[in-house]
């Protein structure tokens, strides 16, 4: 047994260890692939791109569409009119106004007939038939009969599902977690679902349904966090614990998720402040605007008309001189499907605006490189 153990570890550790993370970037009219180094993966020479997804990526070049591998290599040689990022080994990918599937050998691959084809999601895809909605594996299977008049995306191994007027859950395998008969439903969280029934707004807790009193709007729960946001009558929000109770009275006029046991507040929409899970205020109000901490403990605040970063202590550790967008829009060639990722650090590193540039600092305020690029995504895993 403790040979296993030390086996899993060692695995564990090697795939930490060379995990790699790249951004889309794009320099001098081109785009590549930067490493987090600071190092390029691939050096800036497609005239268009798209992040890794699934191990590959998109590239174009002298009307040339296809895909290349963590390495760079092109693997994928095809000239595509459109494409979608590759989810279990599929691609969804268009030529000629048809759409269709491939692998990743470039080649063809049958699915059950729909009316649209739609990508691939943690191996999941929906199938459309005289307009209703259902779902097939990558194994082209159909995991769910297209009965639905929507499904929504997956969280944790669940769904929202429509049927008429009356909302549901399903899990993974098509199976019904929650029945029809709820006029709303959040995401599935550790057992934790937000739902309206029967005109009431409350929390389904491991199928039992907990009213909680006086809210008319609940965000969803985000795993590991104890807390979520909710709306009273009065339009003024605070936050529910697990069980449905009330543990920050609604008073404020807009609030943030909890994230590392901090939450960012506004009691009049103007100046921001940060609470801790008992309500305490623990980094006063005087921000224009603030963004939750990341696991690097920092977060972005607004001072001015920019911004910059705070630590837990509420002390400005990097100056406030950039420009934070959660998602830059237009950058690649193929489609808007870019999913939209978080502001503020992740792995130590943070992607921010600079006199209308972009760039990576570091939790130092330090430039990656020094250098700052026509435009960036956020660094992403290959997997």
């Amino acid at each position: 047994m403790k040979k296993l153990v030390l086996l899993v570890s060692i695995i564990l550790l090697c795939q930490t260890l060379f995990a790699q993370r790249v951004a889309l970037v794009r320099e001098d009219g081109k785009y590549g692939f930067l490493k987090e180094d600071g190092s390029w993966l691939v050096e800036p020479s497609y005239e268009g791109a798209f992040n890794f997804s699934d191990g590959l990526a998109a590239v174009h070049s002298k009307k040339v569409s296809g895909f290349i591998n963590s390495s760079g290599e092109l693997v994928i040689e095809r000239d595509f009119d459109k494409v979608k990022p590759f989810d279990s080994g599929l691609a969804l990918v268009s030529k000629d106004k048809q759409w269709f599937y491939i692998n990743k050998k470039g080649e063809e691959v049958e699915m059950p007939a729909s009316d649209k084809k739609y990508r691939f999601r943690n191996g999941l895809a929906y199938i459309n038939r005289d307009g209703k909605i259902g779902l097939i594996n990558a194994q082209g299977e159909v995991v769910v009969e297209p009965k639905y008049d929507k499904i929504l995306k997956f969280y944790n191994g669940h769904a929202g599902v429509k049927l008429g007027e009356k909302w549901g859950i399903i899990d993974d395998k098509g199976q019904e977690y929650l029945k029809m008969e709820f006029q709303f439903v959040g995401h599935y969280s550790e057992g934790v679902v937000p739902v309206k029934k029967d005109g009431v707004f409350g929390l389904m807790n491991d199928g039992v349904f907990m009213k909680v009193d006086g809210a008319t709007k609940i965000w969803n729960f985000d795993d590991g966090e104890n807390l979520a946001i909710a709306r009273n009558e009065s339009k003024l929000v605070g936050f529910i614990d697990r069980s449905g109770k009330w543990a920050i009275e609604a008073k404020y006029a807009k609030v943030k998720e909890f994230s590392y046991e901090l939450a960012p507040v506004t009691n009049d929409g103007k100046l921001w402040s940060y609470i801790n899970e008992s309500g305490e205020v623990v980094i006063e109000a005087k921000y224009r605007d603030a963004e939750i901490f990341s696991k690097d403990g920092l977060a972005p605040v607004k001072i001015s008309k920019l911004w910059g970063f705070i630590n837990r202590q509420g002390d400005l550790v990097i100056e406030d001189k950039y420009i934070i967008k959660s998602s830059f829009g237009g950058l690649t060639f193929i489609g808007s499907d870019i999913s939209i990722s978080k502001i503020g650090f992740s792995n130590g590193l943070s992607r921010v605006g600079y006199k209308k540039q972009w760039g990576f600092i570091n939790t130092k305020g330090e430039v990656l490189n020094d250098t700052w690029y026509q435009n960036a995504e956020n660094y992403v895993e290959i997997k």
